[in-house]
């Protein structure tokens, strides 16, 4: 629809002011934008947070405790996960839980008491970083969010979300960067698209430094690239997509 606004001139040098004529094109798209922000009708609803590892890099503190209860700064690693769903106005969170799954469920509840919404899908085995993905299945009606849940991030959800709609993708990857790659899973980039994941390259051989964060925009028909059982969505999905071009 076309309208017409009234705004103060201080306010609409601001709205100026994030247009660059790439990702923001006009003041028009600027104002669409911030609205939608404003109002959270383009976000996702649910996010899955994948906690069901053994931490075993952690040991012999993660004998004790899940690593996603580990604290930093006294909080939980998933407390801080909470804070920057929230931020973003997701609190309908989904936990998937395997070892030692009850301490989590102890500490967590239904998550109310953090300001959020928490279900647990439970795995009886390991299933990887994807099957868990298939458990959450009922919880997912929309673009969703999954994260690790032993890692920390500082990241616009919202942007991630417009850059994910506006690709056409099916998986939207936050990447990250590291001085030497030649550890990782590196990604071989054709502009914002991923062609592939080169496993541990040589340094001087890596085709980037940018690798997975362990963070993922998804839509729900990724569902239909995960088989039953154990499955990591690393190696068994993300290449699947990459050829692709989703």
């Amino acid at each position: 629809e076309r309208v017409t606004l009234t705004l103060d001139s201080a306010l609409l040098h601001e709205v100026d002011s994030r247009v660059d004529g790439m990702r923001i094109k006009n003041r028009s798209h600027a104002v669409e934008l911030l609205l939608s922000q404003i109002l959270g009708n383009n976000m996702p609803k649910v996010a899955l947070i994948l906690s069901g590892g053994k931490g075993t890099r952690m040991r012999p503190i993660t004998h004790e405790i899940p690593k996603p209860l580990l604290l930093v700064h006294e909080r939980s690693l998933l407390e801080h996960q909470f804070d920057l769903f929230k931020k973003h106005g997701i609190k309908n969170l989904v936990i998937s839980i395997g070892y030692k799954g009850d301490k989590i469920k102890h500490a967590i509840g239904d998550g109310k008491r953090f300001g959020v919404n928490v279900s647990y899908v439970e795995e009886t085995k390991p299933l990887g970083t994807a099957g868990p993905l298939r458990l959450a299945k009922p919880f997912i009606t929309g673009t969703f969010v999954t994260e690790n849940s032993d890692e920390l991030k500082d990241i616009d959800l919202h942007d991630m979300y417009l850059f994910h709609k506006e690709n056409k993708a099916l998986v939207t990857i936050a990447l990250t960067t590291v001085d030497n790659p030649s550890t990782y899973g590196v990604a071989k980039m054709q502009g914002g698209r991923i062609l592939e994941f080169v496993e541990k390259p040589k340094k001087d051989e890596a085709p980037s430094n940018l690798i997975n964060s362990g963070l993922y925009m998804m839509e729900p028909e990724v569902l239909d690239y995960i088989g039953n059982g154990f499955s990591m969505l690393e190696k068994d999905v993300f290449p699947k997509l990459a050829k692709l071009g989703r």
